[in-house]
């Protein structure tokens, strides 16, 4: 049973746990609504004691938006759940913010989504990407050239968010939402092969199944299992590393963009360049992480480029990989700098 899967992928990841307050971000579909009636159900039966509270978004794009909204009002009620609802024109703010309509979306998504966790007093979020959305981002992340770290795919856990369906096949939802008489909502948009991940989802994986490999899920999931515990290993050895290079650290706090001019990471240039390359990419991308809390705008040809300036061994050169990022090399030792 669905149920029992899911189930036993919270256990195997420690998603939820005794005394939890989850946020439940549901639209409506198949995976959202499968999602929400499995967690109240094992809520129900006190296999873990945890509340849950649901947030939907009425993006005002599609013309049945207000009815998908009305449904998952109407189970919510029904079930007796707490349902917050944000009303927003996606279209408007990603002219304003000049941005895609799938990135405006998620931004929107994840703002309201903690919002709700802060108002509610919820420590979790709880997401309903299931193994098909996996299989799909890490086919995305391979097209456009992502390294080891793409084939990770969609964590089960990321901090305060939690994806109980990770492991279960769209197929099974469909056959869940059927056997269970849920009539989930069906967003047409997903049927549209404009974007990429739709084109995936729609052409590139069924000729995969078709032509080539009928288990492709199954294989791409294994393969995305071998990596995870590949890249655990890389970033401890990395940490081991970077504590073994790092000669000096001046984080001023976690935002250093607000005004704060001294950020900088010192690093001890010959115990690098002693390093595997592999190593010394995971280090500068680590110390980039620390000094900005992300890696954002920071490209492979520029890791390249930073390493290529370390194993010249030049003094006095530098590079700027972006506006707010300088690295140094001088007396023997990498500055990693935060522009002001």
């Amino acid at each position: 049973m669905l149920k029992e899967k899911v189930l036993s992928t919270i256990k195997k990841y420690n998603l939820i746990e005794n005394g939890d307050r989850i946020v439940l971000g549901v639209s409506g579909g198949p995976d959202s609504i499968s999602m929400l009636n499995i967690l109240n159900e094992l809520k129900k039966e006190k296999v873990i004691k945890f509340d849950i509270n649901v947030a939907h978004i009425n993006h005002g794009i599609r013309e049945n938006a207000n009815e998908d909204e009305q449904f998952v009002l109407n189970f919510c009620k029904n079930k007796n759940i707490q349902c917050f609802v944000l009303h927003t024109n996606i279209k408007e703010l990603s002219k304003e913010n000049k941005q895609g309509l799938e990135e405006t979306g998620r931004n929107v998504r994840y703002n309201y989504f903690n919002k709700i966790c802060v108002q509610t007093n919820s420590n979790k979020i709880a997401i309903a990407h299931n193994s098909n959305d996996n299989i799909e981002t890490i086919i995305m992340n391979v097209i456009r050239g992502a390294g080891l770290s793409g084939l990770k795919g969609i964590e089960a856990k990321n901090g305060i968010y939690i994806r109980p369906l990770i492991e279960v096949k769209r197929e099974e939802i469909e056959k869940y939402c059927e056997k269970e008489n849920l009539n989930p909502r069906h967003d047409e948009s997903n049927d549209e092969n404009i974007y990429t991940r739709n084109k995936i989802r729609n052409i590139v994986i069924p000729y995969i199944k078709k032509e080539l490999n009928p288990n492709i899920i199954d294989t791409i999931s294994r393969l995305s299992e071998i990596a995870k515990q590949d890249i655990n290993y890389l970033d401890i050895q990395t940490e081991i590393a970077y504590n073994n290079i790092c000669l000096e650290e001046k984080i001023l706090n976690d935002n250093v963009y607000k005004g704060k001019k001294e950020a900088k990471i010192i690093l001890d240039l010959r115990k690098f360049n002693k390093e595997h390359k592999a190593i010394q990419k995971r280090v500068i991308l680590y110390s980039i992480n620390k000094l900005f809390g992300s890696t954002k705008g920071i490209e492979m040809i520029h890791i390249e480029d930073i390493i290529k300036l370390c194993n010249r061994n030049i003094g006095n050169k530098y590079l700027t990989p972006n506006k707010k990022t300088k690295i140094v090399i001088k007396n023997k030792k990498i500055y990693l700098e935060f522009v002001n």
